[in-house]
């Protein structure tokens, strides 16, 4: 990327503007994934998607699935996530892979932040 093109995995290229490889920190652009569950997508780029999710003490994560591999952190907090069936007591530090069609939820045991990456970049979670 030193000459201003991003190279793709098949060598093509493609131009990039620096805003597409950061992003400065704003309290705005939360916006409800569900009840007690806030999100914001950090930033993107053409094979991955990073979201910032602020959860609420007693909400749920249903149970789902979808075609994206989505690896987590646990910044803060105390989250119950079940991946393919299996419990996990999750902590500050703590990380995860949810492979591509593995259902999995969670249980907000106390007030979390996660951060999660996407691959292929979620299209739903694209700023509009």
């Amino acid at each position: 990327m030193r000459d201003g093109i991003r190279r793709n995995m098949d060598n093509r290229t493609a131009p990039f503007k620096r805003c597409d490889v950061f992003e400065t920190h704003s309290e705005e652009g939360y916006k409800a994934a569900l009840p007690g569950i806030q999100m914001k997508t950090l930033c993107y780029g053409q094979r991955t998607l990073m979201v910032e999710f602020l959860l609420e003490r007693g909400s749920v994560l249903p149970l789902h699935a979808h075609p994206h591999e989505q690896t987590g952190y646990l910044v803060k907090g105390h989250i119950r996530l079940t991946i393919g069936g299996r419990p996990h007591d999750v902590t500050p530090g703590d990380s995860w892979c949810v492979p591509s069609g593995v259902e999995h939820g969670a249980q907000i045991v106390e007030d979390s932040v996660a951060i999660e990456v996407f691959s292929p970049v979620r299209e739903d979670y694209l700023p509009r």
